[in-house]
C-alpha cells in the first residue's frame, strides 16, 4: 500500500524518509507550500516588544522557524519568557533554535493528542489575569485562490478565546504564508488516480484536504482513503467525501502502527 505524505516541505521529505526506514512505501505529495511573509514589519515589532509578553505560543514547527528567521540581530530572549508548543514537532523546533527546554511548556510525550486543548491543560493553571500572550501563526498567501479549510485554525482560535476568558490579552502575528502547491496536468491526473487505487493519504492539516478537494473539484472521493492525525482533520476528510477515514496520533510510531493495521 502506498502512503502519500501531504505535509509541506521540508517536513514532507523527512516524514517520507522516516516512513520508508520503517518499511512503509511512502511518497511525497506536499499539498501546502510555505514561505516567508512579504511584509515582516509586524514580526519585527513583536521581537522588539517581546519583553512585554509572558508567553509565546507557536502553532507549529514552521511558525517557530519563520519567527526566529526574522529575529533581529543581537536580540536576547527576555528572562522569564515562556514558550508554548502544542506538540513534539514544535518543541523540537524551539530546542533546535536554542530555546532552553526548561522554558518550553508542551503536552507530555504520552499525551493522547497534541493540540491547543492538550496544551491548555498544561499551561492553563499558570495563566494570570493581565498576562500578554503572543500566538505565532501562518496566514494564507492568496486568500482568493487558496481558501482555508472550514476547520483551519480552530485550535488556536479556541486557545485565544480561552486565554481571553482567563483574563489574558492575546496578540497574533503571522510569521509565514501558506498556499496551495501548483500542479501540472499530469500531477492532477496522478492525484485523481490515487483517490481510487488503494493509496492512503496521510493528512496532518485540514487545509491540505481543502487544497486536494479544490484541485480535484468535481471528482468523487468515495473510494479515497485517508489517515488523519487529529479528530478535526478526520472530520474534514469525511466532509470532503473520503470514503474511508482513520485517525492516529501524530507521532511516527503511532502513524506506522496505524498504517500497518490498515494494510
Amino acid at each position: 500500500m502506498r502512503v502519500l505524505v501531504t505535509r509541506p516541505e521540508p517536513e514532507c521529505a523527512a516524514w517520507v524518509q522516516g516512513l520508508r526506514a520503517r518499511g512503509v512505501a511512502a511518497a511525497a505529495w506536499p499539498l501546502i507550500r510555505i514561505g516567508p511573509v512579504r511584509d515582516p514589519a509586524a514580526v519585527h515589532r513583536c521581537w522588539r516588544q517581546l519583553a512585554g509578553f509572558e508567553a509565546v505560543m507557536a502553532v507549529s514547527g514552521a511558525a517557530v522557524e519563520h519567527f526566529f528567521a526574522l529575529r533581529p540581530p543581537d536580540t536576547p530572549l527576555p528572562s522569564g519568557l515562556r514558550f508554548w508548543a502544542p506538540g513534539p514537532g514544535t518543541r523540537a523546533a524551539l530546542e533546535r533554535l536554542q530555546v532552553p527546554a526548561s522554558r518550553i511548556d508542551a503536552p507530555a510525550a504520552a499525551s493522547g493528542q497534541f493540540d491547543s486543548e492538550a496544551l491548555w491543560r498544561v499551561v492553563g493553571p499558570t495563566v494570570k489575569p493581565g498576562w500578554r500572550v503572543l500566538i505565532v501563526r501562518g496566514g494564507d498567501a492568496s486568500p482568493e485562490e487558496d481558501a482555508p479549510a472550514p476547520s483551519a485554525g480552530q485550535g488556536r482560535e479556541w486557545l485565544a478565546q480561552t486565554l481571553g476568558q482567563a483574563g489574558a490579552r492575546v496578540e497574533l502575528v503571522m510569521a509565514y504564508e501558506r498556499g496551495a502547491v501548483p500542479w501540472t496536468a499530469s500531477q492532477r491526473a496522478e492525484a485523481a488516480a490515487a483517490c481510487s487505487d488503494g493509496s492512503l493519504w496521510l493528512f496532518t492539516s485540514s487545509q491540505a484536504i481543502a487544497h486536494l478537494a479544490a484541485a480535484l473539484a468535481g471528482q468523487t472521493l468515495a473510494q479515497a482513503r485517508a489517515l488523519a492525525t487529529h479528530p478535526r482533520i478526520a472530520a474534514g476528510a469525511r466532509a470532503a467525501g473520503f470514503g474511508r477515514v482513520w485517525e492516529t496520533r501524530p507521532r511516527l510510531d503511532d502513524v506506522v502502527a496505524s498504517i500497518e493495521s490498515i494494510a
